[in-house]
Parts: structure tokens; sequence; C-alpha cells
């Protein structure tokens, strides 16, 4: 499995966020609402579910940071595979997760505060306690168990994964 630094994953994960972040000065609120295809999200449902997903990363970072629980716990040989390619497979995935409608966004606004917000409470937690140094592991809903630097390199890959779906959104966007 790649071995990525911990310093590198979290300079990795701050690069990703921050260009989420710039990318917002591109769109008007209009078009974040705007769906590409009746069936399909807008940019600012991306924008939502990517926030709604990380949040929930981020507290299982903190638990895996906070205990020593389920160090010997493994990911599942899926997870090993994308972490070993640092990437999610290059497919489109249909669907949330869950059934849950992902609604739109308020304003821009909310959606840098939300991105900024979770940029700087892994930067804390990971200053607070260094990755490094976290043994426990929490566990994911179908992945198994991470650690704390492997949550954070998850929540980097997982946002990198939605540039795709970005560009195909763009695609619709500027091309119509």
């Amino acid at each position: 499995m790649q071995r990525l630094d911990p310093a590198e994953i979290l300079e990795r994960f701050n690069h990703t966020i921050t260009t989420w972040v710039n990318y917002l000065d591109d769109y008007t609120l209009e078009m974040l609402h705007r769906q590409p295809l009746p069936d399909s999200w807008s940019l600012g449902q991306v924008y939502i579910h990517i926030i709604d997903d990380t949040q929930y990363q981020v507290a299982q970072m903190k638990l895996a940071l906070s205990d020593v629980d389920n160090s010997k716990e493994d990911m599942h040989p899926n997870a090993r595979q994308m972490f070993l390619h640092n990437s999610f497979p290059d497919m489109q995935i249909e669907g949330p997760a869950t059934n849950t409608p992902i609604r739109q966004p308020q304003s821009k606004e909310e959606l840098r505060q939300a991105l900024l917000q979770i940029q700087a409470d892994v930067n804390k937690s990971a200053e607070d306690q260094p990755l490094l140094n976290a043994t426990g592991k929490s566990l994911h809903p179908g992945l198994l168990y991470f650690s704390a630097a492997e949550w954070v390199q998850f929540m980097e890959m997982h946002m990198r994964h939605h540039f795709r779906q970005k560009e195909r959104i763009d695609m619709r966007l500027f091309t119509c």
C-alpha cells in the first residue's frame, strides 16, 4: 500500500479543499442550483454532499485520534486498493450512499464557510494530536477501519473524486 507521510496527506487535503472553496468564485447561486440533467445533482448539491460526508469523516477522524480502540482492525480489501492508488475508482457512482435527498445550498457563503470550518477542524485536530502518533481506528460503514491519517486521506480522495463530476456538470453549464 502506498504510504503517504501524514504531513503530505494534510498538505493534499488542504490543497483539495482550498480548490473547492476557490471554485465557488466561478459560479452564481443560480448556476450552483441548476441541474445539468433531470435526475442528476446540481453542483450545489455536490458541494452539500461533500460537506455532509466530510463532516461525518472529520468526526470519525477525531474518534480515531481520541482513543486506541480498534488499532488491530484492518480496512476492507476494496479500501486497500483505493489507498494503494490514492484514488477512488474512476467510475460514476449512481446516487448518494443513502436515499436521503440532497438539498440545494442557501448561499455560496454557506458552502464557503462550511468548507473552511472543515479545513480548520482537521488542521486543529492534527495540530493538537499529531496524525502519526494516533493508533486508534474507527469504522467506515462499508470499508471497515481507518486510522486518523487514513480518514484525512479518504476525505481528500473523496473530494478529488468529485472533480470529475464537477467537470461533467461544467460541460453542461457552460455549453448550453
